[in-house]
């Protein structure tokens, strides 16, 4: 059981410092991902060095949707393998970050939008581990998961969002995991390691996308369904775009964008990553 001392000691550390951490929004694309050295891996790992070390990891990830948002409150998440047909290597995977129960108290009583339910029984699912493993390796850094309320459309996560500004001021590095462009049912499987390989509409509309992030115009971005066929085709269902959004809310006036692993896989998905501040 956590003390209260304990908890006074935890949120002590995150007092807040002068510079703010920066946010990511990373498209992990494939499980395998996270096992393989390729040039997405390679990138989150260089990330992980560039940006100052967190004092702790939350990850809004497109693959844990929930009734109501909750966050995750063990000591030690399990690692999840939600997939199927990949190889054991795979599963055998065990990552071994502790989580934070202080960090999700204090995560839920800054949002006054909704109430925040502390989780034990999820963990880190792929959204999380793939890309944290890479970024840090030794798995000494506290990582947490905020679910997404499937109940609420793109403005109530946007909106909820800007209730965690306050993290960035405490060292907490804030991770939304998904894909701008994820369409799985139109991948070209035959052509899924063909270089720059993708269908006319998915380099369309990823490239509005950036232009939209570039210029800040978040508003056209919510309202994604009002940008033309490209967009609904690049967003069948909204799980993997939603953690953009919670990515795009914590933007301050004065953050600069840069995107890295541009790049379209399968003709119908992008690796797409933004990097705020």
């Amino acid at each position: 059981m956590t003390t209260l001392s304990a908890f006074n000691r935890f949120t002590d550390s995150l007092s807040e410092q002068e510079q703010l951490m920066p946010v990511l929004f990373i498209g992990h694309g494939s499980p395998m991902n996270g096992i393989m050295d390729n040039e997405f891996s390679q990138k989150w790992s260089q990330m992980g060095k560039e940006i100052p070390t967190p004092k702790a990891v939350l990850v809004v990830s497109a693959h844990w949707l929930s009734k109501g948002t909750r966050i995750t409150g063990m000591d030690f998440p399990k690692t999840i393998h939600d997939f199927g047909g990949f190889p054991q290597e795979l599963f055998d995977v065990q990552y071994k970050a502790p989580g934070s129960p202080e960090l999700a108290r204090e995560t839920a009583s800054i949002i006054k939008s909704t109430a925040v339910e502390l989780d034990h029984d999820w963990g880190l699912d792929h959204g999380a581990w793939t890309i944290i493993r890479h970024m840090y390796p030794e798995a000494n850094i506290p990582v947490l998961q905020l679910s997404i309320d499937y109940t609420k459309g793109p403005q109530y996560h946007y909106e909820l969002s800007k209730e965690l500004a306050g993290l960035r001021r405490k060292g907490v590095l804030i991770v939304g995991s998904g894909n701008m462009v994820h369409n799985l049912r139109m991948v070209d499987w035959n052509k899924i390691n063909e270089p720059e390989y993708g269908f006319d509409w998915a380099v369309q509309i990823n490239t509005k996308f950036k232009d939209l992030i570039r210029n800040g115009s978040h508003d056209k971005l919510i309202k994604y369904e009002q940008l033309g066929k490209e967009a609904l085709l690049a967003i069948p269902t909204p799980e993997h775009y939603w953690p953009l959004l919670y990515t795009l809310g914590l933007k301050g006036s004065n953050d600069a964008v840069s995107f890295f692993n541009d790049r379209v896989v399968g003709g119908s998905l992008t690796m797409t990553s933004v990097k705020i501040g």
